[in-house]
Order: structure tokens, then C-alpha cells, then sequence
């Protein structure tokens, strides 16, 4: 498996999460509060709430397109994977953690948006001098990114399930003692169709 390719992926599913959280939370604009959508979507960027929208309903649309392309491609390969260590799996435990965070944060404050905006410019908590609602829901925007671009990668990248080898996994074709010798008929499954019936009688079987 090559880990740039795997990596591109893993990027655009990150991106094309972003996008569509960007795109749903200006869409709630519109449709609640258009008088709103010629104001900026971020303060310190200088990009019109309806223009950010547009933006990232392409950004989706192009990082779905590329992300599916290229997790059909890696699966129609079948290449083997290393099995996960600790590292690994911490780190993919965080990106899962972050995502379901960041997700329910973003919305939440998109939320804010919609009903009170005039508490964006606020700190997000008292207990803290910054940072504001708008950019905590930015910064929000971009964990979604980056924990769904980590996840892809390492569930990709890595085996995260025991292998099937046991007692049973390799008996297909062995002999097993007391039962009669399969015929030159026999066929184990997902060996291939079954030849044609000979007989009437075999037709009903």
C-alpha cells in the first residue's frame, strides 16, 4: 500500500467533512436568517457567509469524489496490513474522540449563530479570556478535519481485527475421520457454480 496515496485519501475525507459542516451551517442561515448571509462567516476573513457556503459545498463535493475513488481502488487491490500497535491505537481512539467533540461543538455553536449571533464575539466560557464563540467554531471546523482525515488513515493503514487462523480455518480439503471421501462432484463453497444436474432427480436438489 502506498501511504502517499493513502494519505491523498485520507486528506480529501477530511476535507470533505469539513465542507459539508461549513455548507450545513450556512445553509441554516439561509433559511432561518438570510438577511445574515451577506456578513462575514469568520470576522478575521474577509469572505461573506453565502460565498464560504458556496466554497465548501465544492470542497465536499471534490474531496468525496476523490476520497471514494481511492478507498474503491485500495479495496479492489486487497493489499495486507500490518496488524495496529499501542500507538496507533491510541491515536485512534483521540481522532475517534475528537471527531464526535469537535462534531457536537460545531453544531452547537452553529446553533448559536442562528439564534443569537451577537454572541459570537463573546469569550466561549468565563472561566477563560479567550477565545471567542466564532473562533472556537472555526477551530471546531478544523479538529473535524483533522480527526476524520487520522481516522481514515489508520483504519486503512492498519489490521485492527485478529486473524482467522485457528483449528477450523484450514480444514477445507482435509480428511476427517469416519466420514466418506467427497465425490468427484464435490465442490466447497465459493469454489465455483455446480455442473449441470444429470438426472431429473438431481434437478430438485
Amino acid at each position: 500500500m502506498r501511504r502517499g496515496r493513502l494519505a491523498v485519501e485520507s486528506a480529501a475525507l477530511g476535507l470533505a467533512s469539513a465542507g459539508l459542516l461549513c455548507w450545513a451551517s450556512t445553509a441554516l442561515v439561509g433559511s432561518f436568517r438570510d438577511q445574515d448571509l451577506p456578513d462575514r462567516y469568520w470576522q478575521p476573513v474577509p469572505l461573506r457567509t453565502d460565498t464560504a457556503g458556496f466554497i465548501a459545498f465544492l470542497v465536499a463535493a471534490v474531496g468525496l469524489v476523490t476520497s471514494e475513488y481511492l478507498r474503491l481502488r485500495r479495496r479492489r487491490q486487497a493489499v495486507p496490513r500490518p496488524p495496529a500497535g499501542s500507538p496507533a491505537t491510541l491515536v485512534l481512539a483521540l481522532a475517534e474522540t475528537v471527531a464526535v467533540l469537535a462534531t457536537g461543538l460545531f453544531v452547537y455553536l452553529s446553533l448559536n449563530a442562528l439564534v443569537h449571533p451577537e454572541t459570537l464575539p463573546l469569550h466561549i466560557t468565563h472561566l477563560l479570556p479567550w477565545p471567542a464563540e466564532a473562533t472556537v467554531r472555526v477551530e471546531a471546523l478544523l479538529l473535524c478535519a483533522c480527526s476524520a482525515a487520522v481516522w481514515r488513515y489508520l483504519r486503512a493503514r492498519y489490521s485492527w481485527a485478529p486473524p482467522l487462523a485457528g483449528p477450523g480455518a484450514a480444514v477445507t480439503g482435509a480428511a476427517v475421520p469416519g466420514a466418506a471421501a467427497p465425490g468427484p462432484d464435490f465442490r466447497s463453497p465459493g469454489s465455483g457454480p455446480l455442473p449441470p444436474p444429470r438426472t431429473i432427480g438431481d434437478r430438485e436438489y
